[in-house]
């Protein structure tokens, strides 16, 4: 690699370790196409089995990305999830830190 080259390898030090990984970064994804989603849809939606779904939603909820209700909706409990205002920002971060990082990869 030449030294002038623009790509920095220290740069992917600075990734959000809680967004970078791939089940938390499809969680946060799927959530960003909808409003709110419930425990099942996201499970599917993501292809993520239940205790994975939970384990992960936890450390998302840990870090403030995602904010989980317990609803009632019909007498049945539902679980429902939201991204949250810091979850949005922390996956755009994320984006303006790894898009760059690719697009040189790619030249």
């Amino acid at each position: 690699m030449k030294e002038d080259h623009p790509l920095n390898p220290q740069e992917i030090s600075n990734l959000d370790r809680v967004v970078h990984s791939p089940t938390r970064l499809k969680i946060l994804l799927v959530l960003m196409t909808v409003e709110e989603a419930d425990f099942t849809f996201i499970a599917r939606a993501a292809d993520l089995t239940r205790g994975n779904l939970s384990a992960n939603l936890s450390k998302l909820e840990e870090a403030g990305y995602v904010k989980i209700e317990k609803k009632f909706i019909e007498r049945v409990p539902k679980t429902i999830v939201n991204i949250t205002a810091k979850g949005v920002k922390a996956l755009e971060n994320y984006s303006n830190l790894l898009g760059p990082i690719l697009d040189e990869l790619r030249k």
